[in-house]
């Protein structure tokens, strides 16, 4: 993990951030009904800092390597433009990603749970995993939240970003006092 300091300049420089789907917005679970569907559970304060991000002129977006619909729509009711479904190698598709955002590695703030999203973790200018994530990836990243997957982990790195940006406040109408 980076030092205090060191996490609060990589979290100033941030433009987009990135989340893997299953295992960061979501727990992990994913149950499938007889006719083929499949239903996600979603933390709304996860998706309330999805918003205070764009408000604060943060581009977000989701990488996740199985196709869903259940994701679709929760990147519609976000506004979420950025999706990027059913991609196996998720390091090819974030290299598209920046390529056609004209971004850095260090612009970007990815956040993922598992082996798959290591090769994206270790380009990633912040890298991040929540408190249940595989122990192979907290090992290597910047900032572990404190909150698991699917249950506030996506918040707290959009409030870290906000914070070191000075955007909090201006984007919610809420002081930090004695936070971070």
């Amino acid at each position: 993990m980076a030092s205090k300091s060191a996490l609060k300049a990589k979290a100033a420089r941030i433009r987009l951030l990135l989340f893997d789907v299953d295992g960061v917005l979501t727990d992990g679970t994913i149950v499938l009904h007889g006719d083929g569907t499949e239903s996600k559970a979603f933390h709304v304060r996860d998706g309330a800092g999805i918003v205070y991000a764009r408000r604060a002129g943060i581009e977000t977006g989701l990488l996740s390597a199985r196709q869903s619909a259940a994701t679709a729509e929760r990147a519609a009711q976000l506004a979420i433009r950025l999706v990027a479904q059913a991609k196996g190698d998720k390091l090819e598709a974030y290299t598209e990603i920046l390529r056609r955002r004209k971004l850095t590695d260090a612009e970007v703030a990815y956040m993922g749970d598992d082996l798959l999203d290591l090769p994206v973790l270790g380009r990633a200018g912040l890298s991040a995993a929540p408190a249940d994530a595989a122990p192979e990836v907290r090992a290597r990243v910047d900032f572990v939240a404190k909150a698991p997957g699917g249950r506030g982990a996506a918040r707290e790195l959009v409030e870290l970003v906000l914070d070191a940006q000075q955007a909090w406040a201006r984007v919610t109408d809420e002081p930090r006092a004695g936070r971070r």
